[in-house]
């Protein structure tokens, strides 16, 4: 298998719900700042839910970061915004939802599942560039961290702006970084 680190954006275009309003969202809409696009695998269903609210309650914290978020799933707009006006939960999402019922992109990010017509759980982080920078996928059965993602963004949006540092296990924003170097070999 072939990794998806640092391959390019998917180009996309498909129909989106954000803020009970219908749009269209391109790929060539993502470019030029930081993104993070967060697979599930359907709408009304039950770690779904509280995977997204987790998120919602980052949202604000990513934008000030210069990321926005794109939660994906394989059902329509039409469905994302009948799960808006249906959930408490899910009214408190600002974030745009994309709806990609041909499985689009998440055939183009590795995380579609033929079979049975919806997405792994996949969360990807994607630079201003285009360039994927960070992939997690796991299990449907596993919910995520939002916390845990903000971290890894911050984490990434460090190295790229710091060229020969990197971050270590739990690295914080603030936190000491590394240099690599032939003197730490053996050293840590």
């Amino acid at each position: 298998m072939q990794s998806i680190i640092n391959s390019m954006l998917p180009e996309f275009k498909v129909q989106a719900f954000q803020n009970g309003e219908f749009r269209t969202v391109s790929s060539e809409d993502v470019k030029g700042k930081w993104a993070v696009f967060f697979f599930y695998p359907a709408d009304f269903t039950f770690v779904c839910p509280t995977e997204l609210v987790d998120l919602a309650e980052k949202y604000e914290e990513l934008k000030k970061m210069g990321v926005e978020v794109y939660s994906v799933s394989c059902d329509t707009h039409f469905v994302h915004k009948a799960w808006h006006d249906a959930s408490d939960s899910i009214k408190k999402i600002n974030y745009t939802m994309l709806a990609d019922p041909l499985g689009v992109l998440a055939k183009g990010f590795g995380v579609f599942i033929e079979e049975e017509g919806m997405s792994y759980r996949g969360t990807f982080v994607v630079n201003p560039e285009g360039k994927i920078k960070i992939a997690e996928i796991q299990d449907n059965s596993v919910g995520r961290n939002a916390e845990e993602l903000v971290r890894k963004v911050a984490a990434a949006q460090f190295v790229a702006s710091h060229p020969g540092e990197v971050c270590p296990a739990k690295w914080k924003q603030g936190a000491e970084t590394l240099k690599p170097s032939i003197d730490l070999v053996g050293k840590l």
